[in-house]
């Protein structure tokens, strides 16, 4: 390792903390470091410690093990590390690095904090072909420099939900499985462990009309759900479970992958955290960030094992919070999201956009309805696989499930459209349809058959809406607007509540 200046600057691995505020501060020197299943000795002028919520490694011990090259250029700021045929180029504040000559974007730019550079891990580590993993209850640092790849199960792929299975080198899991982090929290986003697998799989997190709807497949999930103060927070366990593909939007199954739901609007409610949890057993867990303590209630049926509920409504029996007292049942689809952007419009708007105002302006409106209650399959730009959104309908039983989308075609395409898939749904189609033109004042391209997943797998009447073509410049502009997003939103309802026969 070649030295420069009057000082020989500390490369450090930051790892990231991302939306997560509960974890204390690490001690100096409390971190350890694991490479290939021996702890490295770190010498006592050099402190492992946290800074702002960040632990920092330092990088000379573990890049004089791993024999890379390091140099840090005082003048230019720069950063530069090589092994073998890879380099790395890093600027101090700089967000852009540079990979064996191409240009590639940082989430954190590397810091220099008392004469000590800072670098991410995950950048450095899966450049250079290392894979990390952080063990937040022993507060150990694992690398591996030659990880098993993950495989799948024969037979399977990752389109039917499964999930990829690993088989991790010997020394880099966490002794004895224990969780990421402290009790109660949610994993550090910024590195991993080996993959996991359960026996169901995790394919959707939504949160609407105070309650919180978790979307599973592939196996019976019971949840274990508990509150904790400190701050407040209701804390939901489902043991045996992993994110599935499509929901990570092709991150890899890992201990440490986390997200979040940025929900407005409910004064219950703070924030939604999630991440897998624990790897042994796999573990999904969702973090419930309360303003105050809260009671709630859980639905969950073994017997269908595809949606789990939890009401901040009310605190009565766990059963069904959705449809009781009478009340018809409306699940409200939000077309495509995160990753699965829809159309991309003439000004290169996002269908999946437009179809998410219009269904939250739809549910702004079903909430003054007493005689209906209603969920939305999405409340904010998260990705649902086609047959969850199905799903969620069909074990809530709802009466009515609309799908609201945006077209696309020539230029000169213009106009409404419903879709129904089943006989059943035809009528809803013909009174959706007359209340979608009325209030796009778009021209009427009539009620078609389609056979879209969404309403052929639904066991209710069902309908889609293209409301107009995103392709057209000026269907674009009016779907776009306020106005007419109120008015469409407006018109659905009253569909709605006329077939329903609801006053």
């Amino acid at each position: 390792m070649k030295k420069t200046g009057f000082v020989l600057f500390l490369l450090m691995f930051l790892v990231m903390m991302v939306g997560v505020q509960d974890r204390a501060a690490a001690a100096p020197g409390s971190v350890q470091i694991v490479l290939d299943g021996n702890e490295l000795k770190v010498s006592k002028d050099t402190k492992v410690t946290n800074v702002n919520g960040s632990t920092m490694v330092p990088f000379r011990v573990i890049g004089e093990n791993l024999g890379f090259g390091v140099k840090w250029e005082q003048k230019s700021q720069k950063v530069l590390i090589n092994k073998g045929s890879k380099s790395i180029e890093l600027v101090v504040n700089d967000k852009t690095a540079t990979v064996n000559g191409k240009k590639m974007t940082l989430d954190n730019p590397p810091l220099l904090q008392n004469n000590i550079v800072v670098v991410p891990v995950r950048f450095v580590s899966e450049q250079m072909g290392i894979q990390v993993s952080w063990d937040g209850a022993n507060q150990t640092v694992y690398l591996t420099t030659n990880p098993q790849p993950p495989k799948t199960d024969s037979g399977t792929g990752a389109g039917n939900g499964d999930v990829p299975v690993a088989d991790p080198s010997p020394g880099t899991q966490p002794s004895g499985g224990t969780s990421t982090t402290e009790p109660g929290e949610v994993s550090d986003p910024s590195v991993t462990v080996p993959p996991v697998t359960g026996n169901a799989v995790i394919s959707g997190i939504s949160f609407s009309e105070n309650r919180l709807m978790i979307a599973s497949q592939g196996g019976t999930v019971t949840p274990k759900v508990f509150t904790m103060s400190g701050p407040d927070r209701i804390v939901v366990d489902l043991p045996n479970t992993a994110f599935s593909p499509d929901f990570l939007g092709g991150s890899s199954n890992v201990a440490g992958n986390q997200g979040q739901l940025d929900v407005t609007g409910y004064p219950d409610l703070k924030n939604i955290r999630y991440s897998l949890f624990s790897s042994s057993p796999s573990t999904v867990r969702i973090v419930l960030d309360l303003s105050a303590p809260k009671a709630y209630s859980v639905y969950s049926d073994p017997s269908t094992s595809g949606l789990i509920i939890v009401d901040l409504n009310n605190s009565t029996t766990p059963t069904n919070p959705v449809g009781g007292s009478g009340k018809k049942i409306v699940v409200i689809d939000a077309g495509h999201g995160n990753q699965d952007p829809g159309t991309i419009g003439y000004s290169k708007t996002k269908e999946k956009d437009f179809n998410l105002a219009v269904a939250l302006k739809v549910g702004q409106l079903l909430e003054k309805e007493p005689n209906i209650d209603f969920v939305l399959t999405r409340s904010d730009d998260t990705f649902l696989k086609l047959e969850e959104r199905a799903r969620i309908a069909n074990d809530l039983n709802a009466d009515v499930f609309v799908s609201i989308h945006a077209n696309s075609g020539p230029i000169a395409a213009s106009g409404s459209e419903t879709y129904y898939q089943r006989d059943a749904s035809k009528a809803l189609a013909n009174v959706m349809h007359k209340y979608l033109v009325k209030a796009t004042g778009l021209p009427d391209r009539g009620v078609k058959y389609g056979n879209y997943h969404v309403i052929r797998e639904t066991k209710m009447p069902a309908v889609l809406l293209e409301v107009g073509y995103l392709s057209n410049p000026k269907d674009e502009a009016a779907l776009f607007s306020e106005s007419l997003q109120n008015s469409i939103a407006q018109g659905i309802v009253n569909g709605i509540k006329e077939y329903l026969g609801v006053q």
